[in-house]
């Protein structure tokens, strides 16, 4: 199914847009959005939005401005896991492992040990529903715009088996789009920016989730070795941002550092 099914058709209705940002009722009292005529001050060129980024924009607006976010940076130290991966892609496999798979694998175990991250606030937001599945989103950027796939079962899935699976999805998410099908009943998101840069940064929640993990590039830090020299460590930033209606500040440290613990020892994540 190609991209332009997925805008026209969502599993429930788009959310109404008041002046192109932000669903109807909610901030309804703000000023509405500037009408300015920008070729007053110079050349400009108007390009039409695509549907994808009118639907995925519509929804970013409603999660940023309905829930209560809250992001918690910390740092990964992922040395043994990059030797271990290089180890192991040197042999020339048919499918390379990423520390993606590595993030998806270690998520899926803090999902298990601090289960309020695998969970959703139902309609009214009185009940929370604890999720005994492990489907795991991983945002791809495309030339229709974000696309999160959604990898399902997780837990019951090996790292070369989530890295053919993620390297699949993803080219088709390049090249074809995806169905809502495909990006619908996530439990958690992971956005990685590994590759472009950055230190960190305030993912958006993908509601009705509670949290999204994100991570930007790799930075060699200096520790303190054991004969009083400095030891070079690769460290991955992670970026946790949760809903701080279910999820506090001492949850999201704990869950940060156990993914951190679980990323320290890759051999367990592979096996």
């Amino acid at each position: 199914m190609s991209v332009e099914s997925v805008s026209t058709a969502p599993p429930v209705a788009a959310p109404a847009v008041v002046n192109g940002s932000a669903p109807a009722g909610v901030g309804a009292n703000l000023p509405p959005w500037p009408q300015v005529d920008f070729a007053e001050f110079g050349e400009v060129e108007v390009k039409p939005v695509s549907r994808i980024q009118k639907l995925t924009g519509a929804f970013l607006s409603r999660n940023w401005l309905t829930i209560p976010h809250v992001t918690h940076q910390d740092d990964a130290d992922i040395t043994t896991l990059e030797a271990f991966r290089k180890a192991y892609n040197e042999g020339g496999p048919a499918v390379k492992l990423t520390p993606l798979v590595f993030l998806i694998k270690a998520a899926v175990r803090a999902l298990r040990e601090f289960p309020q991250f695998n969970a959703s606030l139902d309609g009214d937001g009185k009940n929370l529903v604890l999720k005994k599945y492990f489907h795991i989103g991983v945002a791809v950027d495309t030339r229709f715009g974000l696309l999160v796939p959604v990898l399902r079962d997780c837990d019951r899935k090996s790292v070369l088996e989530l890295a053919a699976e993620l390297t699949a999805v993803s080219l088709k998410a390049r090249e074809k789009g995806l169905s809502m099908a495909e990006m619908s009943g996530g439990c958690f998101s992971i956005s990685s920016l590994g590759g472009f840069g950055g230190t960190g940064f305030t993912p958006i929640i993908n509601a009705p989730e509670v949290a999204i993990l994100g991570v930007t590039k790799t930075r060699l830090t200096p520790q303190p070795s054991g004969d009083g020299g400095i030891d070079w460590r690769k460290m991955l930033p992670l970026s946790l941002s949760y809903d701080h209606r279910v999820i506090n500040g001492a949850d999201a440290a704990c869950f940060t550092a156990f993914i951190a613990a679980a990323l320290a020892d890759p051999q367990t994540l592979a096996a």
